[in-house]
C-alpha cells in the first residue's frame, strides 16, 4: 500500500476510519469532519517573542481541536473524542485488542494520535495491513522529507516519550530510487550501468523511492550526553 500523507488522505466533508497499524482493529469509525487544519510547527511558541512587540497573546488559549475538527501536527494529528468514548483514565492511550501505544491523551476531551501508530481509511474503503517495518519507515522517511522541504533543514532528532534524544539523523538524499531485480536468485542483484541508470540483466524489476540518512543512536555507554 501506498502510504499517503495526513494533508492527502484526509480531507473535510468525508467520512473516515482509523485503524490500529498493529493489527487492524478499529480505534474511530465513521468521522466526518467538517474542517482538517495544519497545526504550527511544535515550537512556534519559542518564537513568538519576535513577532509580538507586547506580551505573548497566546500564553493563555489553547490549540484543541473541536468535536467536527481535526487537527495535523508534524508527527501526530489531535481528535476531539466527543461523545464516542470516555477517555482513558491513564494518559497513554492503548489498543484495546493488541495493546499497542496509540498516542497520549492531551486534555479531558483531545487525544494526540501519533502517524507511525494509525491508519486512515475513507469508510467505503478496506483495510489492508502494512508489514510494521515498512509503515514505521515510510511514515519517518515521509516526515522527514516534509520537514526538510518547509523548513530547509536536514537535521533532526528522535526523542522518547521521556523527552529525551534517542537518535541523531542527517537527511543526506531525498530522492534516492532502489532498483531491485525480482527474478530468479541467480540474476537478483546483479546489475549492469547504463548511464546513470542500473537495469537487470533478467526477471522484471522493483523499483521504491527511499531517503539517505546518516544516523547516531544516543546510548549512554556510547554518548554521555
Amino acid at each position: 500500500d501506498l502510504v499517503l500523507s495526513l494533508k492527502e488522505s484526509l480531507k473535510p466533508q468525508k467520512n473516515y476510519v482509523f485503524y490500529c497499524q498493529s493489527c487492524g482493529d478499529i480505534i474511530v469509525k465513521d468521522r466526518k469532519f467538517l474542517r482538517v487544519l495544519p497545526l504550527p510547527s511544535e515550537n512556534w511558541s519559542a518564537l513568538v517573542e519576535e513577532w509580538c512587540c507586547h506580551p505573548d497573546p497566546f500564553a493563555r488559549s489553547t490549540l484543541h481541536p473541536r468535536h467536527d475538527d481535526c487537527f495535523l501536527g508534524d508527527t501526530f494529528f489531535l481528535l476531539n473524542s466527543g461523545i464516542e468514548s470516555h477517555l482513558p483514565k491513564s494518559p497513554i492511550v492503548i489498543c484495546k485488542r493488541c495493546k499497542t501505544m496509540l498516542g497520549e491523551t492531551v486534555s479531558s476531551d483531545v487525544i494526540k494520535y501519533y502517524v507511525t501508530e494509525v491508519i486512515i481509511r475513507p469508510s467505503e474503503g478496506s483495510f489492508s495491513p502494512t508489514p510494521r517495518s515498512q509503515f514505521v519507515q515510510s511514515m519517518v522517511a515521509q516526515c522527514l522529507v516534509e520537514l526538510s522541504s518547509a523548513k530547509s533543514t536536514f537535521r533532526f532528532t528522535i526523542k522518547g516519550n521521556d523527552g529525551k534524544i534517542c537518535i541523531l539523523i542527517w537527511l543526506l538524499n531525498s530522492d534516492t530510487l532502489l532498483v531491485e531485480s525480482l527474478g530468479s536468485s541467480f540474476s537478483h542483484g546483479v546489475f549492469t550501468q547504463f548511464g546513470d541508470i542500473f537495469m537487470p540483466t533478467s526477471g522484471p524489476v522493483g523499483t521504491w523511492n527511499a531517503v539517505k540518512v546518516l544516523y547516531q543512536p544516543c546510548i549512554k555507554s556510547r554518548n554521555k550526553e
